[in-house]
């Protein structure tokens, strides 16, 4: 299993939190999501590593960016 961590920007409510959720668990190999809106942090689980690129475009896609 792998754990994979972003900062995204942008969140604010429970409205965003579920928006990045959805979005990132349609990415390929995404086994479990978890977003905490009060620091920004995404924490996304695999079986083998997550593709960073495909988390930035699920993110970016919800309408959010995630940090350099």
């Amino acid at each position: 299993m792998s754990e994979s961590k972003f900062i995204v920007k942008g969140m604010t409510c429970s409205g965003c939190m579920t928006k990045v959720t959805t979005a990132v668990t349609g990415v390929a190999g995404v086994t479990d999501v978890d977003v905490d809106i009060s620091n920004g942090e995404l924490t996304v689980v695999g079986e083998s590593p997550v593709d960073p690129a495909a988390v930035h475009k699920a993110v970016n896609a919800a309408g959010y960016e995630i940090a350099s």
